[in-house]
């Protein structure tokens, strides 16, 4: 089997998860993985001693593929260097995600537009990935029209510094101290907090939330795609969640949407709710699928082309590390690098 000079630009928490992911799932990768950040320096990493090198435009020499988990401005920065040197970035910040000559993809929702990269393929925002993970096989069945959400985001959305933030509020508030607020606006425990980046003054969506809406459109070359969404932080560690309205072109019954999604990869139906069986952040902590339960007609219209769902997927797991790497497999099936 041929192998492969993988390399891996930032080594917080989801460039952790991405090495993680090229472990366990066995990616073909020619010795160590090269790992670059602002600085040169010792790294522990999973338990193993990786040389951090600095990230400038002479370190990509000799790579086949480069994971970013860096930030925007590194990967603008970077992308250029990375692709003249012969490299395929795959990019998990927002630098590239609507530039119309990068690829936005979800292996499981449209691995075909990695056929038309130009050395460039963009991870999406990791809620818009889990949100398509369970939308995208019923849209291809049925036609989606129209999606209503409200996600709930995890604290380590806002990456390890607001996973730290939580809990140190919780430890703080049983010590009876004073509870520090930096991460976020607000105090996350016991509360919720429905703001998650920057307002949009012309319609006051937060960029999350149009993200959302651009990237779905984008990703199933739905360009009239109607999409409107509340982006809410919630006080749990790990795991989006997402509560979704859907509006389809013909009529779909649940039952026919627990069949279609029974048979998606990536997706693991759980709805038995007299049960206790229905998606929770805990459960989808640590898994590589999207859960998608509670779904049922949506009772407020008279057809039967409404459904509302609930689904959780892991958002460093399904909306970053995982995706990166399933891009790298797919672009190395279809004989891409």
């Amino acid at each position: 089997m041929k192998k492969y000079n993988v390399g891996l630009v930032g080594v917080g928490a989801v460039g952790t998860e991405m090495i993680r992911m090229l472990r366990d799932r066995k990616f073909p990768v020619n010795g160590q993985v090269k790992v670059f950040a602002s600085r040169e320096r010792d790294e522990q990493i999973l338990g193993e001693t990786y040389r951090v090198l600095k990230a400038d435009e002479n370190c990509f020499k000799g790579l086949d593929i480069v994971l970013f988990a860096g930030k925007t401005d590194v990967a603008i920065q970077l992308k250029d260097a990375c692709v003249k040197a012969g490299a395929k970035m795959i990019d998990n910040s927002r630098a590239f995600r609507q530039d119309p000559e990068v690829p936005l993809v979800v292996p499981q929702v449209n691995p075909e537009d990695l056929d038309w990269n130009k050395g460039v393929i963009a991870n999406p925002n990791c809620t818009t990935a889990i949100m398509l993970e369970a939308v995208a096989p019923l849209h291809k069945a049925k036609g989606l029209r129209r999606l209503v959400a409200a996600t709930y985001q995890a604290a380590s959305g806002a990456g390890q510094p607001g996973l730290n933030e939580l809990e140190d509020q919780i430890h703080a508030y049983a010590k009876g101290e004073p509870l520090v607020v930096k991460a976020f606006q607000h105090q996350l425990m016991y509360n919720l907090i429905p703001h998650i980046d920057k307002f949009d003054e012309t319609n006051w969506y937060t960029l999350e939330e149009l993200k959302m809406r651009n990237e779905a459109r984008k990703m199933l070359h739905h360009p009239e795609l109607r999409l409107s969404c509340t982006c809410v932080r919630v006080p749990i560690a790990r795991a989006h969640s997402e509560s979704l309205n859907l509006e389809f072109e013909n009529e779909i019954t649940p039952e026919e949407a627990r069949e279609i999604l029974s048979k998606s990869e990536g997706v693991k139906v759980v709805d038995d709710p007299l049960n206790g069986g229905y998606p929770m952040p805990l459960d989808a902590t640590a898994k590589y699928d999207v859960l998608a339960g509670r779904i049922r007609q949506d009772i407020s219209r008279d057809d039967k082309r409404g459904l509302e769902m609930f689904v959780s997927g892991d958002q460093l797991l399904r909306g970053a590390a995982l995706n990166a790497v399933e891009i790298a497999e797919h672009l190395v099936s279809r004989g891409l690098v």
